[in-house]
């Protein structure tokens, strides 16, 4: 019988190169075949042959062939030469199917969820002066440290198992005890669900307690992680009105469509920093008396108060189905750690444990045994006092420069707690392109407009102070006054 040839170009070893020879055979032949230069049935030249004639031991052509057996490509039977396998498609018929990396696409709803609705001139890189970042100089990385180690020792957890998808119970009992005594929040610890970001329970909520198309209010100005969260979910987003005492729902018009959503940030208003009282808490509330409506709580700071008593978390004063809260670790301790948490009605929790299982968004185990350990311990309370000393230092000293500074130029109030603080311009400013400047010099701050919906929008920068010390802050103010100076930013009215 004819020995079988190979076509020539199959097989062409650089043998001073980093690939294995057996791997080069292996790519040459499989590399072949798809592209129809060997065709199904094809004999091959049995081992000693193509060793022979590769100058190569036959030992790296019996590997060779064994990975395209693994794979399908060829089969081997003894006492027979090696062939491409039979049922191979025919040539050219992958070509006629189209290429995969020509036709990928991402689907709408794909699009839509990877849509930046921050949109252009957000900071997204770290700088000095961001938005939410909080202070990692005053961060006490040797007791997070023990905290680690130890339960990194965890044996025979049942924890390490596939179960405790909503939290670990050691964190959730040290979050019901936390949330009780210093915001007012009751609650059983299996109402706490422990996502990997606030985020993550957002976009949780909006799925499972919305249908597409139904209406859900945005406070305007807003928060624009739950922009994307009520976009993904199909939701038409109203903006519910803001002034200097947060959302106000009264004004909302009285032939709106009954929302099935309400986000608001009651206690630090995001992101101009306001306060709702408690009239307009009850006005809320009784929204959802009539309409049904969910309220989502963001109490993403209210652990910063630099001044007077706290003011208790509006899911203290609703009755039980009217309000989840939502809570973050993420500027009491760091974004890094990916902890946040939502308390949910005890009628929700099982359906809920299992939508974070099949979507996935469970919250490390080892980080989570390590927060309940940190809390236990004190350590937490110990952070927190020491912090809050920092972030009104901080706060107070930004808001000062701003104002001595760029007094004339600006509105800017001293914050009451927060991490960040809204400076609001006096003149038409292009506040996109003033913050993409600043970002250019290092000042990572964002545009106020961007966080409105509408067409009625303020000119202003989000700027943070919790991780800034005084040389960032001279720093950021003055060039902020620089390049106000310039008026290549003012905007014809």
């Amino acid at each position: 019988m004819k020995e079988p040839v190979i076509p020539d170009g199959v097989l062409t070893l650089d043998r001073s190169g980093q690939i294995p020879l057996a791997e080069q055979i292996y790519r040459g032949f499989r590399a072949a075949v798809r592209a129809g230069l060997l065709t199904s049935g094809t004999r091959l030249p049995s081992t000693r042959r193509l060793a022979v004639s590769l100058s190569v031991a036959r030992n790296t052509v019996n590997a060779a062939y064994d990975l395209l057996q693994a794979e399908g490509i060829i089969s081997v039977r003894a006492g027979a030469a090696p062939r491409v396998t039979e049922d191979l498609p025919p040539e050219g018929s992958l070509a006629r199917l189209g290429s995969p990396s020509n036709s990928l696409s991402l689907s709408r709803r794909g699009r839509q969820m990877s849509r930046n609705v921050r949109g252009e001139g957000w900071a997204y890189r770290q700088g000095a002066l961001q938005p939410g970042a909080p202070a990692l100089d005053s961060f006490p990385y040797e007791e997070w440290g023990r905290c680690l180690r130890r339960a990194a020792r965890m044996e025979r957890s049942a924890d390490l198992q596939y179960q405790n998808y909503s939290g670990v119970p050691a964190l959730r009992s040290e979050l019901a005890r936390h949330l009780a005594a210093e915001r007012g929040v009751r609650c059983q610890p299996e109402q706490i669900l422990v996502t990997s970001s606030m985020q993550a329970g957002l976009s949780l909520l909006s799925l499972a307690l919305s249908e597409p198309g139904d209406d859900a209010w945005l406070e305007e100005p807003g928060y624009l992680g739950a922009r994307t969260a009520f976009e993904v979910a199909g939701l038409n987003i109203r903006p519910l009105p803001v002034d200097q005492l947060g959302a106000d729902a009264e004004r909302m018009p009285t032939s709106s469509k009954l929302p099935k959503l309400i986000y608001v940030t009651p206690s630090h208003q995001y992101p101009l920093g306001n306060r709702m009282p408690l009239r307009r808490r009850l006005s809320l509330l009784e929204v959802t008396s009539s309409s049904g409506a969910v309220i989502l709580e963001d109490d993403y700071d209210s652990e910063f108060l630099f001044s007077g008593r706290p003011v208790a978390a509006l899911y203290g004063l609703a009755d039980e189905g009217q309000v989840i809260y939502l809570g973050t670790f993420s500027k009491s301790l760091m974004p890094g750690l990916r902890l946040a948490y939502c308390v949910v009605p005890s009628k929700l929790v099982e359906p809920l444990e299992q939508l974070m299982r099949n979507m996935g968004c469970a919250a490390s185990v080892q980080v989570q045994v390590a927060l309940a350990t940190f809390m236990d311990s004190g350590a937490y309370q110990k952070h927190m006092k020491h912090i809050r000393k920092v972030y009104e230092e901080r706060g107070m000293l930004l808001v000062r420069t701003l104002m001595e500074r760029l007094g004339n130029r600006i509105e800017v109030e001293l914050p009451s707690g927060n991490v960040q603080i809204a400076a609001l311009f006096r003149e038409p400013v292009d506040d996109i392109a003033l913050a993409v400047a600043m970002q250019i010099h290092g000042f990572a701050v964002s545009p106020l407009s961007n966080c409105y919906q509408g067409e009625n929008r303020r000119s202003g920068l989000i700027i943070g102070f919790a991780d800034a010390n005084a040389e960032q802050i001279s720093k950021g103010v003055d060039r902020l006054g620089t390049l106000l100076g310039d008026g290549t930013f003012t905007r014809d009215v």
